[in-house]
């Protein structure tokens, strides 16, 4: 790979993260919005482990797909939500915790945004969190555990005998 920060190999394979990501998230019949939530594509979050420019895509893909969402913070808070988890994920010593991040960054930030909408503040809001944190935690769980640790060992076995993996 060159050295260009911006490669066209970078910014496609950015591109394409970001489209599997929204297609994924649109076109599944599966509830992905709210606090009972499982979004396959949230697989894909393990990604940064493997290669930086899953970052870019994975937060662009979420946007993307949360544009679909009936809850207009979901652009913003899951979006970020979704781009700390990468940043985090990146910086993981294996596969195992980088799964970790995105669970702990969607129960928090999106059980506080679904909670907040629920009943806004009060004494009702903690309660209305802990649900939330815990559903969308557990729904988080399953996409990054049952299905983001194999995929990240399949493309991490696949692309290293390409020898197309760099840094890791």
């Amino acid at each position: 790979m060159s050295k260009t920060r911006f490669s066209t190999r970078r910014l496609t394979l950015a591109g394409l993260i970001a489209a599997v990501y929204a297609a994924a998230t649109l076109i599944l019949p599966i509830p992905q919005y709210m606090g009972v939530q499982f979004r396959p594509a949230e697989a894909m979050t393990v990604l940064p482990f493997l290669f930086p420019e899953a970052i870019p895509g994975l937060a662009v893909g979420c946007f993307l797909a949360n544009l679909a969402s009936p809850i207009m913070l979901d652009w913003i808070f899951g979006t970020l939500a979704t781009l700390l988890a990468a940043l985090w994920s990146r910086r993981m010593p294996n596969l195992y915790l980088a799964a970790l991040p995105p669970v702990i960054c969607n129960a928090v930030i999106v059980g506080a945004e679904i909670a907040w909408l629920m009943v806004r503040d009060g004494e009702a809001f903690w309660p209305a969190y802990g649900l939330n944190a815990l559903t969308v935690g557990l729904g988080e769980l399953a996409a990054c555990y049952l299905l983001g640790v194999p995929l990240a060992k399949l493309l991490g076995r696949t692309l290293g005998a390409r020898g197309t993996l760099e840094g890791r």
